[in-house]
């Protein structure tokens, strides 16, 4: 079958037909437009003319790039003819740069009495800290937002100090998801009102808000998470407990316990003091039984327990040991394992060599999976977009004639990765 009969009898992605104008950012914005653009919405990046880090983006999968002078008169109107015919735009600027361009929100939306040139868009944009609060200028990453949030404090680490799960909970899950979600909630309301709104994301209270399960259990002072009646790393969830926790095997590396609920607590115990030797379980002075998992006073005393006796084995012997079982025991796995598992094949033969042949392993599938409109396949090669790359198409697509464009490229006004080296 040709790739057009293909394509043509291929169902219609979720959001097929939907125009997104991304501000080229980091990290967050960039994941928003990503999410977008798997599920079929065309989005155009905007890019400076210019050698920012910017331009080594690698979530830019689907995507298609413009780059332009937009403080010249000329990229600034291509800037706006991009805009009025969009359905969403990204920002993700610190408060006021867009609004300084004469590119915010009220000229797009209308204000007061003043209609707006588009206002069916949806504006999203992401922030740091929120937009009307005491911190709104101030500069900031995801371990800053996610200190100031409240979660950082709950999170485990060592007595001394929590630690921060890499750069995910603020930046992707609080920022960029969150803000995804809200576009989507947007274009959704549109469909009744024909109206188009402010989507402000940022990346404190999306992090706030992806806590409320912790945040609640802390206010009222369960035995999960830590509050003002038990300190961090003595509970349930934050690594107080010994049978939700990680350990280290003969081989240095490690193995995770999440036995919980009292069936899979006993799964695993039974199956743990019968893997290791009998002779070393004659040594121990003690030995726990059922009831060591409800009475926290023990907890120290099974967790030492615990971490001598899986240093006895290898991390693939114990998880051999529980595979099959209901013991909520799994082994950690590298990037590459995990790649390989995912994948259908057998983690345990993946090394880093399967990384380098096959490095679209590593690309997650969109999430979540949809039955009658699928997601984009995400099976193509790794590469970071190029600014400029699809320029001329973009005009184009706004009218611009041959000549036009490289007369805006002669005179550096945008900029064309092919073009430029032909002129």
């Amino acid at each position: 079958m040709s790739s057009s009969s293909s394509s043509s009898t291929s169902p219609p992605k979720p959001l097929a037909g939907i125009k997104v104008v991304e501000f080229a950012g980091l990290a967050p914005v960039p994941f928003a437009g990503l999410i977008l653009a798997d599920f079929g919405a065309s989005v155009v990046r905007i890019d400076r003319i210019s050698h920012s880090s910017v331009a080594q983006d690698v979530l830019s999968r689907g995507k298609r790039s413009i780059a332009l002078d937009w403080k010249s008169k000329e990229g600034l109107e291509i800037v706006k003819q991009l805009v009025r015919s969009a359905d969403v735009v990204l920002d993700p600027f610190r408060p006021g740069v867009l609004e300084k361009m004469g590119l915010g929100p009220d000229v797009w939306l209308g204000k007061e009495n003043t209609p707006g040139e588009n206002e069916r868009l949806v504006f999203a944009r992401i922030a740091g800290y929120k937009r009307d609060g005491p911190h709104r200028d101030l500069a900031g990453h995801d371990i800053n937002y996610l200190a100031m949030s409240g979660v950082l404090s709950l999170l485990p680490g060592t007595p001394e100090k929590p630690s921060f799960p890499l750069n995910l909970l603020s930046d992707f899950a609080g920022g960029g998801l969150t803000c995804a979600l809200g576009i989507l909630v947007a274009l959704f309301e549109r469909a009744t009102s024909g109206r188009g709104q402010v989507v402000d994301a940022d990346m404190v209270s999306g992090t706030r808000y992806l806590a409320t399960y912790p945040f609640l259990h802390h206010t009222l002072r369960s035995p999960l998470f830590a509050s003002a009646d038990s300190k961090r790393q003595l509970n349930v969830l934050d690594a107080g407990a010994p049978f939700y926790n990680v350990y280290t095997c003969s081989d240095w590396r490690p193995i995770v316990v999440g036995a919980l609920e009292p069936q899979f607590f006993k799964a695993f115990l039974e199956g743990f003091l019968s893997a290791v030797p009998k002779t070393w379980l004659e040594r121990e002075e003690w030995a726990p039984d059922l009831d060591v998992q409800g009475h926290k006073e023990l907890w120290p005393k099974f967790k030492d327990f615990l971490e001598r006796g899986f240093k006895l084995r290898t991390r693939d012997e114990w998880a051999a040991t529980f595979e099959g079982t209901d013991a909520c025991v799994t082994p950690v796995l590298t990037p590459s394992e995990a790649a390989a598992a995912h994948a259908g094949m057998d983690y345990h033969t993946a090394d880093e060599d399967f990384a380098l042949e096959t490095p679209q392993a590593y690309i997650a599938s969109p999430a979540p999976s949809l039955s009658r409109t699928p997601a984009h396949a995400c099976n193509g090669p790794i590469r970071a977009l190029e600014p400029g790359q699809h320029t001329p198409e973009v005009l184009s697509e706004l009218g611009l004639d041959g000549r036009k464009i490289d007369d805006l490229v002669r005179r550096g006004v945008v900029d064309a990765v092919d073009l430029k080296a032909k002129l």
